[in-house]
């Protein structure tokens, strides 16, 4: 198989996503809608090669948390997970800066045996889900390598370099999304933006920056987006000044961007109809309008499946109004 399967024509909502943070989203939305009709988007910039596999630590993380799978404390890798083969590669003096355990060890060599037989991201990305019963469609957004690269105030860095190994710790001087502009958005994903079945796209409440314009900056999506007569709809990250995960205010300040949901629908705007705010961000409903957005005020911290739930409901809802 070289293309995933054909079903992703007959989904009625599309999430974009990046891992931790719009996990919980996808995870609301598939819990509330009929998950076959659900399309995961999920974000490649972050994928690499490590002791030889080829690594997508998204795409897993969306993977394992619509199977129920995902360990619910660190929120990304396997639930009941064992470190064997890290502590003995350990012990050899093998690179250990990126904790793969020994379940997950299992998906990334399946991963990359299929891969190197041939088949492309996407169909093994099917084939694992299916493996692992998850009945919405993940996909990644092209078959053709995109990487995320971090400009530091002394050095460049690949995602994981930065965001793993340094900890996030280096400033941020500018981000480059290797490969996008050349790659080729998946057909099927690009049908189903053009067609009349898609009700809604969502834009996850993951980092801007690091997880969704991975995705966006591949060819012309962002003008499918903009021409697509489903409404686009963005969960903002931020409540106030504060991200729900992840490094997303550091580098919003690191880039000399205000840290602030404006910003956010700002950064947006292009392609956007409608976005999801927290009352807490209440006052920047005015300004949002003004750019032509509508808004939604709702509830958006996600700190258990009822949250996950509630969120997804509301942002279907929106979409519906916006659609008219």
């Amino acid at each position: 198989m070289n293309s995933v399967d054909a079903d992703i024509t007959d989904c009625r909502y599309a999430i974009l996503s990046g891992g931790v943070g719009g996990a919980k989203l996808a995870l609301g939305l598939y819990l509330e809608q009929s998950s076959e009709e659900l399309l995961v988007i999920g974000n490649v910039g972050d994928d690499f090669s490590h002791w030889g596999l080829h690594i997508s630590p998204d795409l897993d993380t969306l993977m394992y948390t619509l199977a129920g799978v995902a360990d619910p404390d660190r929120g990304w890798g396997r639930a009941q997970e064992s470190w064997t083969v890290l502590n003995t590669l350990s012990d050899l003096g093998g690179i250990d800066w990126f904790r793969l355990g020994d379940r997950d060890l299992a998906v990334h060599l399946e991963r990359s045996v299929r891969m190197g037989e041939g088949e492309t991201l996407s169909a093994v990305t099917r084939h694992l889900c299916r493996a692992f019963g998850v009945t919405a469609t993940l996909v990644p957004p092209t078959d053709d390598e995109v990487r995320t690269i971090i400009d530091t105030t002394d050095r460049t860095l690949s995602f994981q370099e930065y965001f793993v190994r340094e900890r996030c710790e280096p400033p941020v001087t500018g981000l480059r999304y290797q490969g996008a502009s050349q790659a080729t958005l998946l057909p099927e994903i690009g049908r189903l933006l053009a067609g009349d079945r898609l009700e809604a796209v969502i834009l996850s409440p993951s980092n801007p920056y690091l997880s969704l314009d991975p995705i966006l900056e591949i060819a012309d999506l962002r003008h499918r987006l903009a021409a697509s007569p489903a409404p686009v709809v963005a969960v903002s990250p931020l409540i106030q000044s504060h991200a729900f995960k992840g490094p997303t205010a550091k580098i919003m300040m690191e880039l000399g961007c205000a840290v602030s949901t404006l910003t956010v629908a700002q950064h947006y705007a292009d392609i956007l109809d409608g976005i999801v705010i927290d009352p807490a961000d209440r006052e920047l409903s005015g300004a949002i309008e003004d750019l032509g957005i509508k808004v939604r005020i709702t509830d958006t911290d996600m700190a258990n499946e009822r949250d996950k739930r509630h969120l997804a409901t509301e942002v279907i809802s929106f979409s519906e109004t916006i659609a008219g």
